[in-house]
């Protein structure tokens, strides 16, 4: 962790599916409400245009959930980034790259995570728990995929 309040997460995932199948679940942060709704109980497109769009989200991470807006941006079907620009974690970077393989897909999410203000990291729960709740989500995710 470099600064008070930065955590940086690395997730990497060998997915049984096509690449353009994988990035079909993942990136499709519009369905995640109705998919993963344990973890995304609403989200809300602002605008699209071309490949990128303002969205707004309530992301249940433990016991918080957090209220934020974001701007994904796709390269169909080779990465897909969020960037928050407002709410909770205003400053949070989440990149996605999904890589060709001959069995399949190779995922790597990083995330540099921003808890700003009044909140702090173990106001969420305590700072081990963070990357294993955020893979819960990348493992919900790719288990649709291969699906």
């Amino acid at each position: 962790m470099g600064q008070l309040g930065l955590l940086k997460i690395t997730i990497q995932k060998l997915v049984q599916a096509e690449r353009q199948k994988v990035f079909d679940v993942v990136a499709n942060y519009d369905n995640f409400q109705n998919v993963i709704p344990q973890f995304y109980p609403s989200i809300r497109v602002r605008s699209i245009r071309d490949n990128i769009a303002i969205v707004e989200e309530h992301l249940r991470l433990g016991q918080k959930e957090l209220v934020m807006t974001t701007k994904h941006v796709t390269k169909y079907p080779e990465s897909h980034d969020t960037f928050v620009l407002g709410g909770d974690i205003k400053g949070t970077h989440i990149s996605e790259v999904y890589e060709k393989l001959d069995n399949g897909t190779k995922l790597t999410v990083t995330a540099d995570i921003k808890l700003r203000g009044m909140m702090k990291l173990d106001d969420i729960f305590g700072k081990s728990d963070i990357p294993s709740e955020f893979s819960k989500i990348i493992d919900e995710l790719c288990n649709l995929a291969e699906s």
